[in-house]
């Protein structure tokens, strides 16, 4: 390895103690004509020249990467602002960068002399309108958008991206695209947008595909999802069905039907066409079934190869709400779009409300939708807040700490209810005993299985006695915050469109200790039995 002379050459200077500014050199150094200030410089460039930086979206690992989350330091970026260049061209006295993400709250920006606006959001340097862009949003979305499709130190680039016919590149390939501009929304970045709830992303995607639109739902999904379906977009024309998604071969069979449907339809030119959105959520709410992503995205993708893609159209969606970057990345597994609450596991402090939308940089119907997400959600206005991305960006900070945490304490929990004689049912996809733990075994990462769990009991009032009980745990709607929550899913659906057995709880687990929450629901079981004596327990039909 050779080295270029001007890093190295001597400069005989004298060099002295300057009281004014506190700078000091000691005797060997003047000699040697290279000062403690001047040797940090130069090992700087020299790492930038050589290619050392590891901050790239690739050059890192899923733990580093969250723990920088919003900090725009390797490159000497200020607020990720492409006028400022690489590290290397910025003065090094202007590197003071902030180790906080910024929070920028403004709603307007000054205009120009010359009246041009130069917006980020479109690869710009400016700023207009904080509904058009926002900084401290751009920072959220370009943070998820590395986060849903970094391989670096993941076992899910094995051969092809899933969906494309495009070898996976190595590191160092990632790295050197990433180097050019990792603030673009370009081909290996894709494109991340934050909304001001889960439900307006979900509303965003279902607005991005034609009007001609079937929805292929689970049968076990967030009942939030076909009340917005059956409420909001039925003037549409949108119609869906459900099914068992966990079966392969059910989802094969939807598709057949659809396109068999439609096959001699004269009136299906590009913009008129049918359109079919497999709706995947992995895992489920609340009986935490595992949808093999892989899998359904693979026969998709062997759909549109075989047939004429200006007839049919198939998009692939996942809720991966419950299984956040750490644990799947479903972008990696071929899915077109993946869609987060980020309200849940990515603020994790229950003080969020965020949706998140990004789509595939590596699927032909991924790529399509990048302008229509953007378009809607700049158009429509449903964005998230500043403090809101700000809060984000926090909680993403330690992510990966809390679901590792909070999966070990799920397992050991939906162990110990599984046990339990009073108990009729637990779903947790760590559980040897869960019908999909192969699968939840091959696609969720790093031995985690989320903070999710749900179990039944024998009746309705049962599981209320239950609820009503707990005393650590508390009662209430939402998850992935840093305390435990437990409800009955039941009382709380659209009588007209309720997913849940009527005994089932559902637990989102927190940080306490496993002994406090064991002994928390060992006395509200206890609790609640001694309720039930009063009148004989009588099962749910």
């Amino acid at each position: 390895m050779s080295y270029h002379p001007r890093y190295f050459s001597v400069q005989k200077k004298t060099h002295s103690c300057n009281p004014k500014n506190k700078t000091y050199h000691d005797q060997s150094e003047q000699k040697d004509g290279l000062s403690p200030s001047e040797a940090g410089k130069r090992a700087h460039r020299l790492r930038n020249d050589q290619g050392h930086n590891t901050s790239s979206t690739f050059g890192m690992r899923m733990d580093t990467l969250l723990s920088h989350a919003g900090l725009k330091t390797g490159k000497g970026r200020n607020h990720g602002t492409k006028d400022q260049g690489d590290a290397i061209n910025v003065p090094l006295h202007s590197m003071n960068e902030p180790l906080c993400p910024p929070l920028h709250l403004e709603t307007t920006y000054t205009r120009p002399p010359s009246g041009d606006y130069f917006n980020p959001q479109d690869g710009g340097n400016g700023w207009i309108y904080s509904r058009i862009g926002n900084p401290t949003r751009k920072l959220l979305e370009d943070c998820m958008s590395q986060l849903e499709i970094n391989t670096h130190g993941t076992k899910v680039m094995e051969g092809n991206i899933m969906g494309t016919t495009t070898c996976a590149k190595n590191d160092e390939d990632w790295s050197k695209d990433d180097d050019d501009d990792d603030d673009d929304d370009d081909a290996t970045s894709g494109i991340t947008c934050a909304f001001s709830s889960g439900m307006a992303a979900v509303a965003a995607v279902l607005l991005a595909l034609p009007q001609r639109l079937h929805v292929l739902l689970p049968n076990d999904i967030y009942h939030g999802v076909p009340t917005q379906l059956k409420t909001m977009f039925v003037q549409r024309n949108l119609t869906y069905s459900t099914i068992d998604m966990t079966n392969i071969d059910n989802v094969q069979d939807e598709i057949r039907q659809f396109m068999e449907k439609y096959k001699d339809d004269e009136t299906a030119v590009h913009d008129n066409r049918p359109h079919l959105l497999v709706w995947m959520e992995s895992p489920s709410n609340p009986q935490c079934k595992v949808v093999d992503i892989k899998a359904t995205c693979g026969h998709v993708s062997k759909y549109r190869e075989e047939n004429d893609p200006m007839k049919y159209g198939i998009t692939t969606v996942v809720d991966s709400t419950w299984a956040p970057p750490p644990i799947t990345q479903p972008l990696l597994l071929g899915a077109d779009v993946v869609l987060h609450s980020g309200t849940k596991y990515l603020g994790g402090h229950s003080d969020v409300l965020l949706g998140i939308v990004t789509v595939s940089p590596f699927t032909v119907q991924g790529k399509a939708l990048k302008s229509s997400i953007r378009a809607i959600q700049t158009t429509l206005g449903a964005t998230a807040s500043p403090f809101d991305c700000w809060l984000t960006l926090r909680g993403l900070r330690t992510l990966h700490l809390r679901i590792e945490r909070q999966s070990k304490t799920a397992m050991q929990l939906a162990s110990y209810l599984a046990s339990h004689e009073l108990v009729d049912r637990v779903h947790y996809p760590g559980l040897g005993a869960h019908p999909q733990h192969h699968v939840a075994s091959r696609q969720m990462q790093g031995g985690c299985y989320g903070g999710m769990l749900s179990f039944e009991m024998k009746s309705e009032a049962m599981a209320m006695a239950v609820a009503g009980a707990v005393s650590t745990i508390q009662r209430a709607t939402s998850l992935g915050g840093t305390e435990t929550l437990i409800e009955h899913r039941a009382s709380i659906e659209p009588e007209d469109g309720r997913v849940s057995p009527k005994g089932l709880l559902r637990v989102s687990v927190g940080l306490e200790d496993f002994q406090d929450l064991k002994e928390d629901l060992r006395q509200a079981i206890h609790i609640a039995q001694k309720v039930m004596e009063v009148n004989p327990l009588q099962e749910d039909k």
